[in-house]
C-alpha cells in the first residue's frame, strides 16, 4: 500500500507516569521538548494526533490494594490523571481513554477503546508512537497496531520504560522489531513525506 495517511499515538504522558507522579518513569520529563516537536510536525501537517490516557476508577484490578502489581495511579479526575503540563495538545486531537473499567487491566491503547475505528475512519495506515513506558503501554499498542495492519513506527528517543526487571526495554524493543515494528528518531520525521 502507498502513500498511507499518517497519525501520530502519544501514549500516556501523564503526570503520573513524569517526574513526581506516584508511578513515575525515570527521565520522562526529558521527553516533552522533541515530543512536542513530533507533535508540531504533525499538527502543522493537519495529520491526526491520539493522546491515550490511563484512566482508572479508584478500585482499579491493576492496584496493589486490589492484588495487582502497581501503586494507585491516573485516577479518574485526579491531578496525577492529567497529561503533562508542558505537552503540546494541539486543538483537534483526540484523546482515547482506556482502563476504565475496575476488572479489567488494559496497556493498549486499541484494549476497549475505539482507537482502530477511530484510525480507520481517518484512513489512518501507518501510525508513529511516542509516550510512557516502552516496555507495558507502548510496546502493547504497537502490538496491536501492528495486528490491525498498520505500518508502525517507534520514536526510540520519545520513549522510556519501567523497567522493573533490568533489560525489560530493551527486549520490548527486541520484541516489536522482531514483529515488523520499525525504530526510528525523532530526527527522522522531519525528513519524511508527510502525507495526509
Amino acid at each position: 500500500m502507498t502513500n498511507l495517511r499518517r497519525a501520530l499515538l502519544v501514549v500516556d504522558f501523564q503526570r503520573d507516569f513524569c517526574d513526581g507522579g506516584t508511578l513515575a518513569v525515570a527521565g520522562a520529563d526529558e521527553l516533552v521538548p522533541k515530543l512536542n516537536a513530533v507533535i508540531d510536525i504533525f499538527s502543522r501537517a493537519s495529520l491526526p494526533v491520539f493522546f491515550t490516557r490511563d484512566w482508572h476508577p479508584a478500585n482499579h484490578v491493576s492496584f496493589k490494594a486490589q492484588g495487582g502489581p502497581w501503586p494507585p495511579h491516573c485516577i479518574q479526575g485526579s491531578l496525577g490523571a492529567a497529561f503533562h503540563p508542558k505537552l503540546r495538545m494541539p486543538p483537534r486531537a483526540v484523546i482515547v481513554d482506556k482502563g476504565t473499567k475496575p476488572d479489567s487491566e488494559a496497556y493498549s491503547g486499541f484494549d476497549g477503546t475505539d482507537l482502530q475505528k477511530r484510525l480507520e475512519a481517518s484512513g489512518v495506515g501507518e501510525v508513529f508512537i511516542g509516550g510512557l513506558a516502552t516496555d507495558y503501554c507502548v510496546k502493547q499498542t504497537a502490538l496491536d497496531a501492528r495486528k490491525w495492519g498498520l505500518k508502525v513506527s517507534v520514536l526510540e528517543d520519545c520513549i522510556r520504560g519501567v523497567d522493573l526487571t533490568a533489560g525489560d526495554s530493551d527486549l520490548a524493543l527486541r520484541e516489536l522489531v522482531a514483529r515488523g515494528v520499525k525504530l526510528v528518531r525523532s530526527s527522522m520525521v522531519l525528513k519524511l513525506a508527510m502525507v495526509k
